[in-house]
């Protein structure tokens, strides 16, 4: 009994040990984990070059141009579609202080304080244009050094990934150098998987709201339909949050109850679809995390890393039930992280829908 109590706080220091170690390490491990999961994301591109006699420096440098080229094409869309927004500023500026003054009155009425006192107390708290300005400069600062790193760690882990696989299968005692490299053949080949299936799901859900909020006349229906299916990178909270901010800013501009009410059902029906059927057939039970794990990986992720952290807590908790479901000792893990897989017979049509996204 005291031995299995020994082991069991020599596994929560261990947890607790690993946890404060991200947390102090966050300026290092960040950009490599960010790096590190694009590059997994980009590496069936580079094999595809090298297996076409592509020097392997010319396919990861091709390989790194093709995510600059997305990356750009990304912010450019998002560029038109956010000036087409804001041409609209003055009658979005005329709204809210129509709704603050609206507010300010209820606020009057039913708590009695004054429209005057309302304003001195928000003066108190609003902040001041260098501190402003310098928290601009300072996040673009960050976002500009750590997207240098990121690249520079993309492209070097691409690169000297044999090295780095040669490494690890060095470590192992002879007798398990075989099933090593096994374990990092099935690991890094599920984990392709799972990162391309949620690629897929992504542009297939642009696709999808952006059919939806064009066909009920949603405004600027493309940004919102690019913004809501990066979102749902974020499970539960991502969803919501681009819906609500799609609600919002078609409520400003004006929208009428039942277009309003037309972006709820076409996120509702958007989300059914996703659940029961993109992912079910694009991801697979396998590579599923159940929602309890889920929200210890998002709350998790926040405490350590922020909203980096957030991003990067899924793919990186089923990357870990990846290798647990690969490695005999962590199997019971791994089936801890993940979802209740019964077994069914699946329709046809979800077959050849499966081969299309092959």
């Amino acid at each position: 009994m005291k031995t299995d109590t020994a082991v069991l706080l020599k596994k929560l220091l261990l947890l607790f040990l690993v946890v404060s170690g991200l947390y102090f390490a966050k300026a290092f491990l960040m950009p490599v984990a960010i790096g590190g999961i694009i590059a997994m994301l980009f590496l069936p591109f580079c094999k595809w070059l090298e297996a076409r006699k592509v020097p392997k420096s010319i396919a990861v440098l091709c390989s790194m141009l093709l995510l600059l080229l997305l990356v750009a094409s990304m912010c450019l869309l998002l560029g038109w579609q956010i000036a087409a927004l804001l041409n609209d500023v003055a009658l979005i500026k005329q709204t809210v202080v129509e709704k603050w003054t609206e507010a300010q009155l209820y606020v009057f009425n039913h708590l009695g304080i004054a429209v005057e006192k309302q304003t001195q107390i928000l003066n108190t708290e609003k902040p001041s244009l260098s501190s402003m300005m310098g928290f601009v400069f300072m996040s673009l600062k960050y976002i500009a050094i750590n997207f240098i790193f990121v690249m520079s760690y993309f492209f070097l882990l691409l690169y000297y990934r044999g090295h780095i696989r040669a490494f690890i299968i060095k470590l192992t005692p002879s007798a398990q150098q075989k099933e090593m490299e096994q374990i990092i053949n099935s690991t890094t080949r599920v984990a392709q998987q799972y990162l391309l299936g949620i690629a897929k799901i992504i542009v297939c859900l642009w696709i999808m709201y952006g059919i939806g909020f064009g066909i009920i006349g949603v405004k600027n229906f493309i940004f919102f339909a690019i913004l809501c299916g990066l979102l749902e990178i974020v499970p539960f909270i991502g969803n919501i949050t681009g819906t609500a901010l799609t609600v919002f800013v078609a409520a400003i501009h004006g929208a009428s109850l039942p277009l309003l009410g037309g972006i709820v059902i076409v996120y509702g029906s958007v989300q059914f679809f996703q659940g029961w059927v993109l992912e079910p057939l694009i991801l697979g039970p396998q590579v599923k995390i159940n929602p309890l794990f889920t929200v210890i990986a998002l709350i998790l992720g926040d405490l350590v890393w922020g909203i980096p952290g957030i991003i990067l807590a899924i793919p990186i908790t089923a990357m870990i039930k990846i290798i647990c479901d690969h490695v005999d000792t962590l199997k019971p893990y791994g089936f801890l992280i993940g979802e209740l897989v019964l077994p069914k017979k699946r329709p046809l049509i979800h077959g050849r829908i499966r081969r299309w996204f092959k």
